[in-house]
């Protein structure tokens, strides 16, 4: 089997879509960091979808999963099982910013699509808040509340959904003034249900400090719920377990998802403060795996991963490292023009946007596998196992493909 025979199978198979399908790259064996693909081309998989905090088929989480899958590998709804209770119990006492409740789903869209009807029901308005070009998941209200205009097209409306400048669309400061500036607009209505956002952008972007509480303060002012999508961005990625806690700003609502399946199972959740549990007379989170043993088996290992490697003061370590060093590839190109990021989220801008995808393609064929944001920036987002030696390799890398 080859890449170039598995690509033509799935694009035989698979329906049309942007983005996912037909592709032209293939997985057939990963570890670590690392990845193989049918041709036998080993890559360092700085992308990977933000699934892989922990690396992949981390030895604990596959020995965990094989022995749930000996006991007990399902369980329909109307019933609980241990692990289901235990990863509630564990992020309820993770989440730091109070006594709290959560709902488990299968992808980040669900997670957050709970969140919101949980606003609605809450605060007994329907309007949602969101940046322009944000993204909060592929499901038809999570499509709406988030900003991407282009992602919406063909599909019908969901009435409410508003949406203000990005924080990130300009300098920093300005860029997150201006946002201020129209959330406080828009929430003066009093007619809004939630603020929906990446506390930290995924691309990356990190707003001013003074940013997040100034809006949690309109918030709490307009009775407006403030949710917090950390899937791409949380557990940490960025130096800290969860984003938000860079900024003195106190979500209503934090959503998890992506790694939080440590790479290896589908597994999202939202965790809310717990005097936000009014929606017992509705079916929010009615899913058929809502308390799978086998996903929340997932998770209680991930974070038992996470705690005891402490590979969120390890991100943060070896971001602090790396950082320079990219700025000074950035700083000394032609190619790239700046630099910037956050524990083990950074990115490196592209002077001409016409390069950016050969320098993804190139990057790959040279060993490893980026992600690209807007056609301006290539994005690297590497497993928390990494290596220093392993991203001083991904920089040489970049460093030949831009000469």
């Amino acid at each position: 089997m080859t890449t170039t025979d598995l690509t033509r199978r799935d694009a035989a198979v698979f329906l049309s879509q942007t983005g996912s399908s037909p592709v032209d790259k293939t997985f057939r064996h990963v570890e670590g960091i690392w990845a193989e693909d049918e041709d036998g081309h080993r890559f360092m998989d700085f992308q990977g979808n933000s699934c892989h905090n922990i690396g992949y088929g981390h030895p604990c989480l596959i020995a965990a999963l094989k022995e749930q899958l000996d006991t007990l590998p399902f369980t329909p709804r109307g019933f609980t099982n241990e692990p289901a209770v235990l990863l509630a119990e564990r992020l309820t006492s993770l989440w730091p910013y109070g006594d709290a409740k959560v709902l488990f789903g299968i992808s980040g869209a669900d997670a957050v699509e709970m969140a919101l009807k949980l606003a609605y029901v809450a605060t007994g308005r329907t309007r949602t808040l969101a940046f322009e070009d944000s993204w909060h998941g592929a499901a038809l209200g999570a499509l709406w509340a988030g900003g991407r205009t282009a992602e919406r097209s063909g599909f019908p409306e969901l009435v409410g959904c508003h949406h203000v400048p990005p924080f990130w669309s300009q300098d920093a400061d300005t860029s997150a003034t201006r946002a201020l500036e129209a959330i406080r607009t828009h929430l003066k209505t009093g007619e809004f249900a939630c603020l929906l956002a990446e506390p930290i952008r995924s691309t990356p972007h990190v707003p001013p400090q003074w940013f997040w509480p100034e809006v949690r303060s309109a918030c709490s002012d307009a009775g407006t719920l403030l949710i917090f999508d950390e899937i791409p961005t949380g557990l940490g990625k960025t130096g800290l377990m969860f984003a938000s806690e860079h900024f003195d700003a106190v979500p209503d609502m934090t959503v998890l998802g992506k790694s939080l399946g440590g790479g290896a199972m589908p597994l999202s959740a939202v965790i809310a403060r717990a005097d936000l549990d009014k929606a017992g007379h509705l079916a929010i989170g009615h899913y058929t795996h809502q308390k799978n043993p086998l996903l929340a088996k997932a998770g209680l290992i991930t974070l038992d991963i996470l705690i005891e490697e402490d590979l969120a003061t390890r991100a943060a370590e070896l971001g602090r490292e790396t950082l320079p060093k990219l700025i000074r590839l950035a700083e000394g190109s032609n190619v790239f023009e700046d630099a910037t990021g956050i524990g083990l989220l950074m990115r490196i801008g592209v002077r001409d946007p016409q390069d950016c995808s050969e320098l993804v393609r190139m990057a790959f064929e040279a060993g490893l596998h980026l992600g690209s944001s807007a056609d301006r920036h290539l994005t690297l987002s590497p497993s928390l196992t990494v290596t220093l030696e392993d991203l001083d390799r991904a920089i040489s890398i970049l460093e030949r493909i831009s000469t």
